[in-house]
């Protein structure tokens, strides 16, 4: 597992029953091992690495001791760690699918002989849309995202910005902050919005190969519109998809309540990387 923050923390408890039982062997890369002194009780070996060219990372690549790797620590560090594990044959649970917005990355990726395996995040019923965009029966998509307005302050806002959304009331409406791209809005809110990469990545079709699947995905993530609402009501991450095409309107909305490990990341985003990481594994077990 690269990093061992809320998500990691999360699907390393949800993994306790394989852990315990001694079905399932983790072993977590960390920045600071003394910072994670009192995550130990988790089942997790962790190990320290700098990067994907520190030693210890490179000990574990060479020793042919991984089945998977489960990246779990933000977009830069899918960007450095995840191409390293699919060009040396491992399979790659991806976290940070916001990283597959950069077309450099994403080639590294999915032109590699390790299998990409793309989580969901904090979003579901993406599987209707993936069967739908396999049919070409897809026009038009788009996510709304509303958040408590203190998770959507950057260090790229002015002073006005950052005042404007500390000083919203309950008795204001909404307040819209940016529309776009999915590839724009991850730039600009790299934590928040890896599920608008997510939805992009459902819906881009059906490739024969990894140069086609590039191309798809190009195309879903210039046609997937994406707007993100600072609400102070909104206690939990709320998101609205919208879809339409020949296969019919598709609506759906999701709320999802706070991780355990940190109230300002959503705790379904570990139940699906714990999930596509069971998925993934009965698949290697089966060959």
């Amino acid at each position: 597992m690269i990093g061992f923050g809320a998500i990691g923390r999360h699907v390393a408890a949800l993994l306790h029953p394989e852990i315990s039982s001694g079905r399932l062997r983790l072993t977590a890369l960390v920045r600071d091992l003394d910072k994670h002194a009192g995550h130990r009780n988790l089942g997790a070996e962790l190990v320290q690495a700098e990067g994907p060219q520190d030693p210890n990372w490179a000990q574990l690549m060479a020793g042919s001791v991984i089945d998977v790797v489960v990246e779990c620590a933000g977009v830069l560090a899918a960007k450095s760690y995840g191409p390293a594990a699919t060009a040396a044959g491992i399979p790659l649970v991806l976290t940070s699918v916001g990283a597959l917005a950069d077309r450099p990355t994403r080639r590294a990726l999915l032109d590699r002989p390790g299998d990409l395996h793309v989580t969901n995040g904090a979003i579901g019923g993406l599987d209707v849309l993936e069967a739908a965009a396999q049919a070409h029966a897809l026009d038009s998509v788009s996510i709304t995202t509303a958040k408590a307005p203190g998770g959507l302050v950057q260090p790229w806002m002015d002073a006005e910005e950052v005042r404007r959304l500390n000083q919203l009331s309950a008795a204001d409406e909404p307040l819209t902050i940016f529309t776009g791209t999915p590839a724009e809005a991850i730039v600009k809110f790299p934590a928040n919005v890896n599920i608008t990469v997510a939805l992009a990545w459902a819906t881009r079709g059906l490739g024969v190969d990894a140069a086609a699947d590039d191309e798809l995905m190009e195309t879903a993530l210039e046609r997937t519109r994406v707007e993100i609402r600072a609400d102070l009501s909104q206690e939990d991450s709320h998101h609205h998809i919208t879809a339409a095409g020949s296969a019919g309107v598709f609506e759906f909305s999701i709320s999802s309540t706070p991780s355990p490990e940190n109230p300002a990341t959503s705790g379904l985003t570990a139940l699906s990387v714990t999930r596509t990481l069971r998925t993934c594994l009965a698949g290697l077990k089966r060959n």
